[in-house]
């Protein structure tokens, strides 16, 4: 399997049809039972026998900017989470609370501009099985909605985390999310009420 992930590689920077492409593939499939060291080396020689290729791309480099970084996911006791990212939060709910709702069907939520202080009611969602509330992680105002919610709600249930957000807010007062749970301490409380 590594191997062949090696492959793929060398054809990638190559493309697939030249030859090249086997000649870039063949060293670092025989190298990958050498040490670490030898891997980086081969790869080097697999680039350098593949730049005399027209069709050789330039080799991609991971971006590890502060800017790009999120902050890590922070939780409420009434399984709210949120990220920020250059003072805007982004807020959801837990996998845990789209679980226990079941399929949601409607969502409600408040509109651009509304200031929130933290832990006051900002929308609801509605699911086959019940309603739920909503609440402020954190006090500020809110930038943005999710507006693909209208149309798809059940985007909550896929993709939580993601897709499924609720909606974007200013962050007035930084230290409030250092107040909320980490998502170790998050699985933790969830363990003791499901207990």
């Amino acid at each position: 399997m590594a191997a062949a992930l090696a492959a793929l590689r060398a054809l990638r920077r190559v493309g697939p049809g030249t030859a090249s492409a086997a000649a870039a593939a063949a060293p670092c499939a025989a190298g990958l039972a050498r040490p670490r060291r030898a891997l980086v080396g081969c790869s080097q020689a697999a680039w350098a026998n593949s730049s005399s290729s027209s069709q050789a791309a330039p080799a991609r480099r991971l971006s590890t900017s502060p800017a790009l970084l999120l902050a890590a996911r922070r939780f409420t006791d009434k399984h709210e989470w949120i990220t920020v990212e250059n003072s805007i939060g982004t807020v959801g709910i837990s996998n845990f609370a789209q679980e226990a709702l079941g399929d949601v069907v409607y969502c409600s939520l408040p509109e651009i501009g509304t200031k929130l202080n933290k832990q006051d009611e900002f929308g609801a969602l509605e699911s086959v099985k019940a309603a739920s509330e909503l609440y402020s992680p954190l006090t500020g105002e809110v930038t943005e909605i999710n507006t693909a919610l209208a149309d798809n709600p059940g985007l909550v249930n896929k993709s939580c985390y993601q897709d499924g957000w609720l909606i974007k807010m200013t962050v007035d007062n930084p230290s409030e999310f250092d107040e909320l749970m980490s998502e170790d301490a998050y699985e933790k409380y969830i363990k003791s009420i499901e207990e």
